[in-house]
């Protein structure tokens, strides 16, 4: 439900440089800020997952001074300056305040904002530190896999490396999502966008065996939440010494892949990206190891 606040018109209260504008009161502006939030949550509903909505909510709420009918584009820049955070979460608030500002004036809403006033239109992305960031090998896996104790953990560490899978995706798989003939499960990842993840015929005969003698019938296959599949990879990453995360294993997926031949839009259908941006980034480590592989064999002739 979409809650209209009318914009104060008489008692309107005169910006100050580096503020964001205030109508008639503070608590004016608090109320409208949460309102419209509230009202651009709740247009994403249908389409984003849950946890794309909380960021949005956390993100928004934290700069709820410069969420408004009249910030200009030098209130945003001013919130930019003054805000002591890393470059990389710095991208995440002008990510959630483009969508927003997009959304409030947009002619379909009913706000009666020109597009063209769009303040976001005016301010420029922070600029992301280009790291790379680890991801798992082959090698990596198999050492990783020798250091647990149970099927159930050997089954989690190999789909996450087989498919790319989603940790949200991963706790949600179900007896019935899979494919014996495909070797594909069938999950929702991120927009609540159903598609398949594959997995080999090696993982297959660990996740038939263990569901004959492990699996549970009811909730998802693994008997433990996101939670749970954290603290395995976090024991695992304490003991051995290697970064396991679950997005490490995503990147190994589309890193592995790559080094094997596969092109970047074959990964991005097989990962469930929904541009090639991302799965460029994911392999950016690649170019500069295989670069020093090839090196190293020219200096040792």
């Amino acid at each position: 439900m979409i809650v209209y606040l009318k914009k104060p018109g008489t008692n309107r209260g005169v910006a100050q440089s580096g503020s964001a504008p205030e109508w008639g009161s503070l608590n004016n502006l608090q109320t409208l800020s949460k309102t419209l939030i509230t009202n651009f949550i709740a247009s994403r509903r249908q389409g984003l997952s849950p946890r794309t909505l909380e960021f949005y909510h956390d993100r928004l709420t934290r700069a709820s001074c410069i969420v408004g009918l009249q910030v200009q584009a030098y209130h945003i820049n001013s919130f930019f300056d003054n805000l002591h955070t890393s470059n990389g979460n710095k991208h995440a608030y002008w990510r959630a305040l483009t969508v927003f500002y997009h959304w409030l004036y947009s002619a379909k809403n009913g706000y009666g904002l020109n597009a063209q006033d769009n303040p976001m239109l005016q301010v420029q992305a922070p600029k992301r530190d280009k790291r790379i960031l680890p991801s798992l090998t082959e090698e990596q896996v198999e050492h990783l896999v020798t250091k647990v104790d149970n099927l159930r953990d050997e089954c989690i560490l190999r789909l996450l490396f087989d498919s790319g899978i989603r940790l949200s995706e991963l706790t949600s798989i179900q007896r019935g999502d899979i494919d014996w003939e495909t070797y594909t499960i069938t999950v929702i990842g991120k927009g609540n966008k159903q598609r398949r993840a594959p997995f080999t015929e090696r993982t297959a005969k660990l996740l038939q065996t263990y569901l004959r003698n492990n699996g549970h019938t009811n909730g998802n296959l693994w008997g433990i939440n996101q939670s749970g599949v954290h603290k395995v990879l976090r024991t695992l990453s304490i003991h051995t010494g290697i970064k396991c995360n679950p997005h490490a294993f995503r990147r190994g997926f589309a890193c592995n892949l790559h080094r094997k031949g596969l092109s970047t839009l074959d990964i991005m259908h097989l990962g469930g990206w929904a541009d090639l941006s991302m799965v460029l980034r994911y392999t950016r480590s690649i170019t500069f190891d295989d670069c020093l592989k090839h090196y190293r064999e020219i200096e040792l002739k």
